[in-house]
């Protein structure tokens, strides 16, 4: 939920659009910069520009002072469907299959390509969008994997130690063999088609790609296609903290409640497995 805030609060432009629940606050400055954003009918191009509440702050000639009822949401992402906004040759958008009755600007924590699937967030909270996909903030995301050819000791090595393609160092932080030609990968940042390439690096090819886990947050029983709301003990275990974090006290304990004034899809209830948990060595 919003938070109450005084409308004189001072606060920089980032902050505003996040808090707004425009975009989280890597995508605000870069959509500051790239001069998406008027204060006061002013194009403002640096991120650091303080504004209050009180200033008319647009973006793409859109206000977005009204501060959002906050909502999260998990997703099990089909294949076939992309997980931006804004790309006008997508037929297919993971956002439209949450059927919610009011818009309320909501955004992916992440992404997870086209041929992907598996578990995504969305939310209209940019604090939270932040926490989760900062690489900063330690939320592991955790991701099934099959390959054509099953990997040699040397390369499951050379995976975790980092290859440098493109320009970018790739990484994984685990990986553990679940099969023949099946893997659990762990990341910590995940970069664009991040295990996609470093598999094509080493000559073989992903058959299939699936998010599982998020922080310690698995989909549970949630089918290809299928969203609920999150309660607050999922958005403890996506953030990988205790319940009774202080960072929880932002979440009101009636988190589940409030949400479903939004709307009341079929999917919203359905049960959820126990916390992964990584194997020993």
């Amino acid at each position: 939920m919003a938070q109450k805030q005084s409308s004189m609060q001072e606060m920089n432009l980032t902050k505003r659009l996040s808090v707004c629940g425009a975009a989280p606050r890597r995508k605000s400055a870069e959509l500051i910069k790239n001069g998406c954003v008027t204060v006061n009918g002013v194009v403002q191009t640096n991120p650091a520009t303080i504004v209050t509440m009180k200033d008319k702050v647009c973006l793409n000639g859109k206000p977005v002072n009204k501060l959002p009822t906050h909502v999260y949401i998990m997703l099990n992402k089909p294949r076939g469907y992309v997980c931006t906004n804004n790309d006008p040759h997508a037929k297919k958008r993971a956002l439209d299959l949450i059927n919610l009755k009011q818009d309320l600007r909501l955004f992916s924590c992440g992404r997870l390509d086209k041929d992907s699937e598996g578990l995504i967030l969305f939310t209209n909270d940019g604090e939270f969008a932040d926490r989760i996909t900062h690489p900063g903030n330690g939320v592991f995301k955790t991701y099934a994997i099959s390959v054509e050819h099953p990997f040699t000791a040397a390369e499951l090595k050379q995976m975790c130690s980092g290859i440098t393609h493109e320009g970018e160092t790739l990484h994984a932080e685990d990986i553990y063999q679940t099969g023949p030609r099946k893997y659990l990968i762990v990341l910590m940042e995940g970069k664009n088609r991040e295990i996609r390439r470093m598999v094509e690096y080493l000559g073989n090819e992903v058959n299939r790609l699936e998010r599982v886990v998020i922080g310690n947050l698995k989909r549970g029983l949630l089918k290809p296609g299928q969203w609920r709301f999150m309660s607050k003990k999922d958005i403890a275990l996506a953030l990988n903290v205790e319940i009774t974090d202080p960072e929880m006290k932002r979440f009101p304990a009636d988190l589940l409640r409030e949400q479903l004034k939004t709307g009341t899809p079929s999917a919203t209830f359905c049960k959820r497995k126990t916390n992964f948990k990584k194997k020993e060595d």
